[in-house]
């Protein structure tokens, strides 16, 4: 098995993240239109679809940085739209990774790992530092521990933030856009540790325009169009699309 096995999956049935009617509007502006998705364990979940048609808001109601207006959300057991929900619980369980890095410049790069371990969980200073030389190892950056952020190429910080994650040892990762804002090589190394994740098992939503990237690691491909998932399955939907919205979004991306 991979160095990149997630422990934390449970062998249940029960699918990882379920979404039901998910509705959410800023203002006037209806985001989501009753979203109905699951995510299911050990596997990898990829949101694709045009600016717009509410991926990242979807991924971010499902580690409560946005509330739903209406709808259920699930995550490993716990409901996420109850107002009662433990944050703190369910920020343990979900990691999430943004396309800006979001690291401290003043903080060695084993540092800024070693900081929500220590804080949230209480590991000690050692044991926080052995956690974080073990996931910088799992993501090739070995040798970067007493480096600065600013020392590093932007997929080298990329891939920081999602060793940052990893040490948080979460049940699902969450991934939105972390390559939008990388040059086409950096890109490839940051993806890289994603698909070694996915092949290790973690359990992974994560919203790309990777067209290639989907087809090849994902599990299950979902469309989403005008704030509702329009289309989804295999990555063979990618393919052979079922509707006109989503043949004239893969040719565009062509």
């Amino acid at each position: 098995m991979s160095a990149f096995s997630s422990m934390n999956n449970s062998s249940t049935s029960e699918p990882a993240v379920v979404l039901q009617d998910v509705h959410k509007s800023f203002g006037a502006h209806k985001v989501l239109a009753g979203v109905n998705l699951q995510a299911q364990r050990g596997q990898v979940t990829a949101i694709i679809g045009r600016s717009g048609s509410g991926k990242s808001t979807a991924l971010r109601c499902i580690d409560r940085l946005e509330t739903v207006d209406r709808g259920q959300i699930t995550v490993c057991g716990r409901r996420v739209d109850d107002p009662q929900v433990d944050l703190k619980a369910l920020r343990l369980d979900v990691g999430i990774v943004f396309q800006s890095y979001n690291l401290f410049p003043h903080l060695t790069i084993e540092d800024n790992i070693m900081l929500a371990p220590r804080a949230a969980k209480g590991t000690d200073k050692a044991q926080a530092r052995e956690l974080a030389h073990g996931v910088l190892a799992r993501v090739g950056l070995a040798d970067k521990a007493t480096a600065y952020p600013e020392q590093l190429s932007g997929g080298q910080q990329q891939r920081v933030a999602i060793a940052r994650s990893l040490a948080m040892q979460p049940k699902v990762m969450l991934f939105d856009e972390v390559t939008s804002a990388l040059d086409p090589e950096l890109t490839g190394e940051v993806l890289k540790v994603i698909e070694e994740l996915a092949a290790g098992g973690m359990t992974m939503v994560l919203v790309t325009h990777e067209m290639a990237f989907a087809r090849r690691v994902a599990d299950q491909v979902v469309f989403m169009n005008a704030g509702r998932v329009w289309e989804q399955g295999g990555a063979e939907i990618l393919t052979e699309p079922q509707t006109p919205e989503l043949k004239q979004f893969v040719q565009s991306d062509l």
